[in-house]
C-alpha cells in the first residue's frame, strides 16, 4: 500500500478522535476550569499516558514492528505462523510484566507523585487527592500497552485502521465520565464527583480498547495465545533493543514529565493550562507525525530487508515532505490564531478569559517546535527499521540534558511560557542532530528536489499566514461571543487559511504531483503486504 494511502487511514481516524478529544477538552475545561481537582486529575492522566507513549507505542512498538513483519514475509520460515507464534511468546511475557510493573507503581504511588509534584503539599487535599486519582488511572497503562501490542501486529499487516480507532474508544467513555460527574456534582461547588468519574472512565477506556482490539486481530486472522512465560532467543533480542529504545523513541514523552515535575512547582492551574494547549499541539502532531511515523516503519523494515535502499531513501523523501507539507502552515495558523482558539474552544463556565490568554502563548510556544515534533517521527524509523535503537540514545540524552538545563534558567523567569519554549527549542536540536547523522551514514539525505519543494511550501505558508494575520483581529468578537459564533468565526479561519495555502500551493509548484497522483488513484495491495482485509 502507498504511504500516502496508509497515512490518509492513520491520519482520518485520528482526526476523528481529535474531534472528540476537543469536545471532551472543552467539557473540562468548563466544568473543573484550571483549579485544585483539575491540577489533580491532570497528573493522574499524564502518568499512565507518558508510560504508555514511552513503553507500549515508543520503545516496544519499534523494536517488536520490525522483527515481527521480517518473520511475518520470510515464507522459508513458517510466515505467518512464525510470526505469530512469535508474538504469542511475547504477549505471554508482556502480560505478566505490566501486571507486575502496575502493581508496584499503585503501591509506590505516593512515592512517584511526591517525585513529580511535591508542591502539591502545600495546598491541603491535593497531594492526597492526586495520589488516589492516579492510582485509579493507572491500571490504564497495562491495558493500553496490550492494545498497542495488538496494534503493531496488524500494522505490520497493513491493517491500520483498528489501531486508529481505539483512541475514539478513549474520548467517548471519557465525555461520558465527564458528564457523569457533572451530572453527580449538581448545584455543588465540589469538583471531587467530576475528578472520580474522569479516573473511572480511564480505566474502563482502557477495558473497552483492548476488547475491541482482541477481536480485530481475530478478525484479521491473527492467531496468538497467552502461554505460560518463556523467555526465547527472540523474545530475548527484543527486550534488549527495547531498553535503548526506551530511551531513544520517548524523549518527548521523557520531556512531558520534567515539564510536569516543572509546571507543579508553579502556580495552581499551570500544569492544566500547559495540558489543554498540548491538546492543540498535539491535534496536528498526533494526525500527521504518529500516522507518518506508523505508517512509515513497517514499508521501511520491508525495503531495508530485501537491500532496496533507492526505495528506503524515496520513501522517507516523501514522508518528509507530507510532513512538512502539512506541519508548517500548522505551525503558523496555530501561533497567529492561538488566542483564538484557546478562547474559542475552552473559555467559559469555570475557565476564565485570563487563564485563556495564557493558554494562547503556551500554545505559540509550542508550536515553535512543531515541525521537529513531526520529523522525529519521520527519522527515528530510519534508525528502528535497521534494529539500531541505540544512536538516538545519545541524541535523546544530549537533548534531554539542554532541555533540563534550559528549565532551570527559564522557568523561573518566564514561567509557564518559557516551559513550553524550553521544550521547542530542544525537540529542534534532537531533529537536527538525527538528520546529520542519517546523512553522515548515507541512509537518507535531503534532495534539491525535495529541498525546493520545501522552499514553496514556505511561500504558500507565508501568503495563509498574511491573510490569518489580518482576518484575526477582525473576528475576535465573534470569537469571544455565542457558542454559533465561536463555530463559524474558527471555523472561517481554518477554511480560510486551508483553502489559501493549498491555493498558493498548488500555484507555486509545492504540491508533489506523484504524491497527487497517488491520493487520486486507487492501488492494489500488493502480495508481499500480506493477505488483503476482508472486512473492507
Amino acid at each position: 500500500m502507498s504511504l500516502v494511502k496508509n497515512v490518509g487511514t492513520i491520519g482520518g481516524l485520528t482526526a476523528v478522535s481529535r474531534v472528540f478529544g476537543f469536545v471532551r477538552d472543552m467539557l473540562l475545561a468548563r466544568v473543573l476550569g484550571a483549579g485544585l481537582a483539575a491540577d489533580a486529575w491532570q497528573l493522574a492522566f499524564t502518568l499512565p499516558n507518558t508510560f504508555r507513549r514511552l513503553f507500549a507505542e515508543g520503545a516496544f512498538s519499534v523494536a517488536f514492528v520490525p522483527m515481527y513483519t521480517r518473520r511475518l514475509h520470510a515464507e522459508e520460515d513458517g510466515g505467518d505462523e512464525a510470526a505469530d507464534r512469535f508474538a504469542s511468546d511475547v504477549l505471554s511475557v508482556f502480560v505478566w510484566v505490566l501486571l507486575g510493573f502496575s502493581a508496584l507503581c499503585m503501591i509506590a504511588m505516593p512515592g512517584i507523585v511526591w517525585l513529580l509534584a511535591r508542591e502539591y503539599q502545600d495546598v491541603p487535599g491535593k497531594f492526597e487527592l492526586s495520589v488516589m486519582l492516579s492510582r485509579v488511572t493507572f491500571p490504564y497503562l497495562a491495558l493500553v500497552s496490550l492494545v498497542a501490542m495488538l496494534s503493531g501486529v496488524l500494522n505490520a499487516r497493513s491493517k491500520f485502521a483498528p489501531g486508529a480507532v481505539v483512541p475514539v474508544l478513549l474520548n467517548i467513555v471519557m465525555i461520558g465520565g465527564i458528564l457523569t460527574g457533572w451530572y453527580l456534582r449538581g448545584d455543588s461547588a465540589d469538583d471531587l464527583p467530576v475528578a472520580w468519574a474522569l479516573a473511572i472512565s480511564l480505566a474502563l477506556a482502557g477495558v473497552a480498547q483492548l476488547i475491541y482490539m482482541w477481536w480485530a486481530t481475530r478478525r484479521a486472522g491473527v492467531k496468538l495465545q497467552i502461554k505460560m512465560p518463556k523467555i526465547t532467543p527472540d523474545v530475548k533480542r527484543l527486550m534488549m533493543l527495547m531498553l535503548p529504545a526506551t530511551f531513544g523513541a520517548g524523549i518527548y514523552q521523557i520531556s512531558q514529565l520534567v515539564d510536569t515535575f516543572f509546571a507543579t512547582s508553579l502556580p495552581q492551574g499551570s500544569l492544566t493550562l500547559l495540558k489543554l494547549a498540548d491538546r492543540l499541539n498535539q491535534m496536528p502532531l498526533g494526525i500527521f507525525g504518529i500516522a507518518l511515523g506508523t505508517a512509515i516503519l513497517p514499508m521501511l523494515a520491508r525495503h531495508i530487508q530485501s537491500d532496496n535502499h533507492r526505495e528506503a531513501q524515496r520513501l522517507q523523501g516523501n514522508a518528509v515532505e507530507i510532513a512538512m507539507l502539512l506541519c508548517l502552515p500548522c505551525a503558523v495558523a496555530l501561533s497567529i490564531c492561538a488566542e483564538a482558539f484557546t478562547a474559542g474552544i475552552f473559555q467559559g463556565g469555570r475557565m476564565a478569559p485570563e487563564d485563556t490568554a495564557i493558554m494562547g502563548n503556551i500554545v505559540i510556544a509550542l508550536v515553535c517546535g512543531l515541525p521537529a515534533y513531526v520529523l522525529v517521527k519521520v527519522f527515528q524509523p530510519a534508525f528502528f527499521s535497521r534494529e539500531d535503537t541505540r544512536t538516538p540514545v545519545f541524541v535523546a540524552a544530549g537533548a534531554l540534558a539542554i532541555n533540563i538545563a534550559l528549565n532551570f534558567y527559564v522557568v523561573p523567569r518566564y514561567g509557564i511560557v518559557g516551559l513550553a519554549a524550553a521544550t521547542a527549542i530542544t525537540a529542534t536540536l534532537n531533529v537536527l542532530t538525527l538528520y546529520a547523522i542519517l546523512q553522515i551514514r548515507g541512509w537518507f539525505h535531503v534532495t534539491g528536489k525535495l529541498a525546493g519543494r520545501i522552499v514553496r511550501q514556505i511561500v504558500a505558508t507565508a501568503v495563509m499566514g498574511a491573510l490569518l494575520w489580518w482576518m484575526t483581529p477582525a473576528l475576535e468578537p465573534y470569537w469571544r461571543g455565542s457558542a454559533f459564533d465561536r463555530i463559524w468565526s474558527l471555523a472561517a479561519l481554518v477554511i480560510a487559511g486551508a483553502a489559501v495555502f493549498f491555493a498558493t500551493a498548488y500555484l507555486v509548484g509545492a504540491l508533489d504531483k506523484d504524491l497527487i497522483a497517488q491520493l487520486r488513484r486507487k492501488r492494489a495491495v500488493p502480495a508481499s503486504d500480506g493477505p488483503p482485509n476482508l472486512s473492507e
